[in-house]
């Protein structure tokens, strides 16, 4: 009596580790939403409230080109007519979108640039007709997919932008008199309204008000600055991939639960440690060949997933050890939740699943293939209540 009782209290101690073992390793797992639906180029929250997966370093890049009207704000430039002021602009434009909503980009727009004048002694308002050149970097933020969902198939989006640079006039002689080469640096500010019209290019209406120091158009007059309002209409081409992916967040009222059911798995075990390991009053009786039970573990995979991760390398070393100490086989099942995917889909991810498990065990832990017979159930069968646990593979070790 004495010896099988201490049997018994093994078996029990070791099937309550293992079942600590396996919702442990649960846990650690990322746990999505019941329906796998993976959010890409959408989102159903407020692309703020969003965090996304971050891509690589060639994707979400774009080039822009577009050409308009400008007109210089500055000095005697409002005796000129409005229509002698308008020019001609153009703008080059590259950066990259580091999630829906926040991107980068480096601009060179510039044109002619018409400045009155009547200083310097020539006579009446003299137009020095010189081109510019502006470089700046901005930051932009799209707006619609930052206050609403994200949505790569919106038709119009509004992105403000803001950003500083340096912009240079060359020199040119007027009537006799030489206007040298003026800098200055820029602050630039303004709108960019795409319309979509594939999912690789946008055309693009662009409105910016650009700010230099008072000398950028050689006429010092005591103002605080000079200033460029442009206009551009042109295209955006989009370079690799285009969209961006959700990142799901996890059931954390899952994890709590499967967090109780831990606790009460380590109140059991802290009981059974307080039994006494032997049992004086108990007659003596002769050897008794151990009794081999089988052993069954698990392997929990990620949502849609056949990868094994290293917090369940554990179960398969101790199901690995147990059948080589008892040469056991082992058959291996996999299966997959019923509340993802197609039937047909989940059929081929639970095979996927079983074959890997097996190869891991006959491969990295010695076990001969001839010992191991696996089983895919798909979502046909579902070992667990709970949806997200049935992404598992369950190894048995039987003496048949």
């Amino acid at each position: 009596m004495r010896v099988e009782t201490i049997v018994k209290l093994k078996c029990i101690i070791m099937k309550t580790k293992v079942l600590l073992l396996a919702f442990l390793c649960s846990v650690m797992m990322p746990i999505s939403a019941q329906t796998y639906q993976p959010q890409v180029g959408f989102s159903t929250e407020n692309g703020s409230k969003v965090n996304f997966k971050k891509n690589k370093g060639g994707d979400n890049w774009f080039v822009s080109l577009g050409g308009g009207a400008s007109v210089l704000f500055g000095d005697q430039n409002n005796d000129a007519g409005l229509s002698d002021r308008i020019n001609w602009a153009a703008g080059l434009s590259i950066g990259k979108w580091y999630n829906p909503y926040l991107a980068y980009r480096l601009q060179i727009n510039g044109g002619q640039l018409n400045n009155f004048s009547n200083l310097y002694g020539v006579q009446g308002l003299s137009n020095q007709d010189l081109l510019y050149g502006n470089a700046h970097i901005d930051v932009m933020l799209d707006l619609t997919n930052y206050w609403a969902p994200y949505n790569e198939k919106k038709v119009v989006r509004f992105i403000p932008f803001v950003g500083v640079g340096y912009a240079i006039r060359p020199g040119k002689i007027v009537d006799g008199y030489e206007f040298k080469r003026s800098e200055s640096p820029s602050v630039n500010l303004g709108a960019h309204i795409p319309f979509r019209l594939s999912e690789r290019v946008d055309l693009f209406l662009e409105g910016a008000y650009s700010i230099y120091n008072e000398q950028f158009n050689r006429t010092d007059m005591g103002h605080e600055e000079d200033r460029v309002v442009q206009g551009l209409l042109g295209l955006n081409f989009k370079l690799g991939r285009t969209n961006f992916e959700v990142i799901e967040p996890m059931d954390y009222e899952l994890l709590n639960d499967l967090n109780s059911q831990i606790n009460a798995l380590r109140a059991q075990n802290e009981e059974l440690s307080k039994r006494p390991v032997s049992c004086p009053e108990c007659p003596k009786v002769g050897p008794v060949v151990e009794q081999v039970e089988s052993l069954k573990n698990v392997v929990f995979f990620r949502l849609n997933s056949s990868v094994i991760d290293k917090n369940q390398e554990g179960n398969i070393f101790n199901t690995a050890e147990y059948a080589k100490k008892h040469n056991l086989p082992v058959i291996v099942v996999g299966y997959a939740d019923k509340k993802t995917g197609t039937a047909d889909y989940n059929q081929g991810l639970s095979e996927r699943r079983a074959r890997v498990v097996a190869k891991r065990l006959a491969e990295q832990y010695g076990i001969p293939t001839e010992k191991i017979s696996i089983e895919w159930k798909g979502d046909t069968q579902q070992p667990y209540e709970v949806n997200n646990w049935n992404r598992v593979v369950i190894m048995d070790t039987n003496r048949k």
